[in-house]
């Protein structure tokens, strides 16, 4: 009886070994990942370096970003223009210089989690933020559905609206989704409970990266039921879920 449960238990270790290395045959291998993972990081450094004020930012996500290539998954950038910067309360404006940088508000107190308004507080010269402004209760807000027609197609012509992206067909074979969307340097304040669940994992360390110099972005996207739908924008955690999984070993996946 022992040497049968012996031979059980080397065959599943056996086949174990099989599954990893078929998944790393797809995925890539952990050497392979890490290298592709660093040369996406040292790239979007040195081009951030290099942008002009009023530039555009580049930033990969989704699966390509984290280093993995798998078969029928598409492939994911998000843009924001560099000298707009999102603010999550009023103490922050004294952060920025508001002679070169545009100033946006969140605004998230009629909106569901996750969501918000984003109330225009300085001007832009960038023509589709102009175009896509409405006046609410004498502010001035950016609407997301305006914003996201304006931009679809900014990056790659003729892209359709999926979601908060631009989408479309490389020469036929590569999906792509573009998120042109801004971006804020905190950590929002409807997300602090986040930091409180992290017991066993992530690392402190990574919480503390994840929260200090992570901050978010705002897709132009609103929640359907919520009450200011086609104006309202969604904040992603993109740069936060690529440290993550950056923060995992191989075997994780």
């Amino acid at each position: 009886m022992e040497s049968f449960l012996t031979r059980i238990y080397e065959g599943l270790e056996h086949m174990s070994e099989s599954v990893f290395v078929g998944l790393c045959d797809i995925m890539g291998t952990s050497q392979q990942v890490a290298i592709r993972r660093e040369a996406r990081d040292i790239r979007e450094m040195v081009d951030r370096r290099v942008t002009c004020n009023n530039g555009t930012i580049e930033m990969m996500s989704g699966s390509y970003r984290e280093g993995f290539r798998l078969e029928g998954s598409d492939i994911d950038f998000m843009y924001w223009p560099n000298n707009h910067r999102v603010i999550m309360d009023m103490s922050q404006f004294e952060y920025y210089n508001t002679a070169n940088t545009t100033l946006i508000l969140s605004d998230s107190s009629e909106s569901p989690p996750g969501f918000t308004l984003l109330q225009l507080l300085t001007p832009s010269r960038y023509r589709q933020v102009q175009s896509a402004c409405v006046t609410m209760n004498d502010r001035v807000y950016i609407s997301s559905s305006t914003y996201r027609q304006l931009t679809c197609s900014l990056v790659h012509p003729n892209s359709t609206v999926h979601g908060p992206c631009g989408s479309g067909v490389y020469g036929g074979v590569l999906e792509y989704d573009t998120a042109i969307c801004f971006v804020c340097d905190f950590w929002p304040r409807s997300a602090s409970s986040w930091i409180d669940r992290c017991h066993s994992w992530p690392d402190p360390e990574v919480v503390n990266d994840i929260v200090r110099n992570g901050g978010c972005h705002f897709v132009a996207i609103g929640h359907p039921l919520g009450p200011h739908g086609n104006r309202e924008w969604r904040i992603s955690f993109s740069l936060a879920e690529y440290k993550l999984v950056s923060s995992m070993n191989h075997c994780h996946f």
